[in-house]
């Protein structure tokens, strides 16, 4: 049983009030009585209620799951040490090396922070969303960034059928659906023998004969670049170019979206971003 000072309502408590709203991507308007974090705003960050904050903190519930525990030091931008330790507190064991990251690193943490503004998402080698942008959620017409996190974009693709309707790459949807598989195979050199991971396999070829096909191939490639024409209930459709960023000592892909400067594509996101800005302030 950890120490009072060790224990997990205790850190949450002292993370929470040391986290400043405008690092975590929230403005801070007028003067503020709360130290840190409102639980309200955190609660909000990591897709839990205000009300399972409040009992954390006091201790009425010691034993979130890893889950849970993920989810808040993402929201309070806890560094590795950091988010081991409240893994330990919980009751859990950090990541073992060989299994699925779920960290965002602390350098591309600090770009996503100051490419706000884009449409850009961050995924783990599985390719399960850990962060987006509103802008990159108005984009491919999904749930706000709270809610989509924890979506899966191969389940998405191969069972959910969704992706192909929302946006369509040059070539074909073939040519992103082969993409996707391919380099889920690199992932699988390093991550075969993690259990999520061959979860993941195991379900979607149950449940997809295309990506079990695909998958038998045994074709092995990452995925770094593509151009999709996206269709947009907003503004219309826009051709946009993809970019896939894997970053340095960490299996998470980066994913930034943009349109050649000037162009007409551009404009249309140019007035999405807009209407993402203007949703955020009202």
């Amino acid at each position: 049983m950890p120490s009072e000072v060790q224990s997990f309502g205790s850190l949450l408590r002292t993370w929470r009030e040391r986290a400043h709203p405008q690092e975590v991507g929230i403005a801070s308007v007028g003067r503020r009585r709360a130290k840190g974090l409102r639980r309200e705003e955190l609660a909000s960050l990591a897709g839990v209620s205000a009300d399972y904050i409040v009992r954390l903190e006091q201790g009425r519930f010691r034993t979130p799951s890893a889950q849970v525990v993920t989810a808040l030091a993402r929201a309070l931008r806890l560094s590795s040490s950091e988010a081991d330790l409240l893994l330990r507190s919980a009751g859990h064991l950090p990541p073992a090396p060989g299994t699925i990251s779920d960290r965002v690193p602390t350098a591309a943490r600090r770009m996503v922070d100051r490419m706000a503004d884009r449409p850009l998402a961050v995924f783990t080698a599985d390719w399960t969303l850990l962060y987006a942008t509103q802008l990159l959620c108005d984009l491919f017409d999904m749930p706000s960034p709270a809610e989509a996190v924890g979506e899966n974009l191969v389940v998405r693709t191969f069972v959910d059928e969704v992706s192909s309707k929302i946006a369509t790459p040059e070539g074909g949807s073939e040519v992103f659906e082969r993409a996707l598989v391919a380099d889920l195979r690199i992932s699988a050199t390093e991550l075969g023998e993690d259990p999520v991971f061959q979860s993941l396999v195991a379900t979607v070829r149950a449940k997809s004969a295309r990506f079990a096909e695909l998958w038998d191939e045994g074709n092995a490639a990452p995925h770094l670049s593509m151009v999709k024409t996206v269709h947009n209930p907003l503004v219309g459709d826009m051709t946009i170019d993809c970019d896939v960023l894997t970053v340095a000592n960490s299996n998470v892909r980066l994913i930034v979206c943009s349109a050649p400067p000037g162009s007409p594509d551009a404009d249309r996101l140019e007035r999405l971003r807009d209407r993402a800005t203007r949703a955020a302030t009202a």
